[in-house]
């Protein structure tokens, strides 16, 4: 299972670290999540650098997919040659993306006709693309999932982690991350957004 999360130049660190966090918190062999780069350093909206992992290409490939958001999303956007490499499929892949990382997924075609989630700066591009969004932190449809707010990052990588190793899993892994004396209702919270859009059969093996 190769997890790529997508970071471009002025990358919002808390998209892009807490997933990456949350998902290595799953040790089983073959299980790989990578940072993946449109270059071999990207520098955050903060001034973080940090090196690539893996490409865009090799996002391409992967078994899932987060879109991380940032402060030049918009000219990502509008990049014909980046947004080329991006060869996203939910028939083979589970793509998720984080606030402005939605608008991405809109021009990218993975948004038609579906609802999504992003960040309120981020809002009215994603709605000027054609697409409905919610008033709510976490939404899925199918393979493909959206959350807005950069905290909301959890709600992603449990989702992942749920449909690829099962909700006990996601549990786990947010047990491990939520805050001491906090942890019952943080789990509660983070699985009560992400229930609803996990499928049936997934709900029954974990019962």
């Amino acid at each position: 299972m190769h997890i790529a999360i997508l970071t471009f130049e002025g990358f919002n660190e808390l998209d892009s670290l807490i997933s990456l966090g949350i998902l290595n918190r799953i040790k089983r062999p073959g299980w790989r999540v990578s940072i993946a780069c449109p270059s071999a350093r990207v520098r955050s909206m903060n001034g973080v650098v940090i090196e690539a992992q893996a490409t865009l290409e090799d996002a391409g490939a992967a078994d899932a997919v987060i879109v991380g958001s940032g402060m030049q999303t918009r000219e990502v956007a509008r990049n014909a040659d980046l947004m080329s490499k991006l060869r996203l499929d939910p028939s083979r892949q589970l793509i998720a993306a984080q606030c402005s990382g939605t608008l991405i997924l809109a021009k990218l075609g993975l948004l038609n006709g579906v609802m999504a989630c992003t960040d309120l700066t981020t809002r009215p591009w994603v709605e000027e693309a054609g697409v409905r969004v919610l008033e709510q932190p976490f939404f899925a449809n199918g393979n493909v999932a959206t959350a807005g707010g950069c905290l909301a990052a959890q709600y992603l990588a449990a989702w992942l982690i749920a449909r690829a190793e099962g909700i006990e899993a996601a549990r786990s892994a947010l047990h491990y991350v939520a805050p001491v004396g906090e942890k019952d209702v943080y789990m509660a919270r983070a699985i009560a957004n992400i229930s609803p859009y996990l499928p049936d059969l997934l709900h029954q093996r974990d019962r």
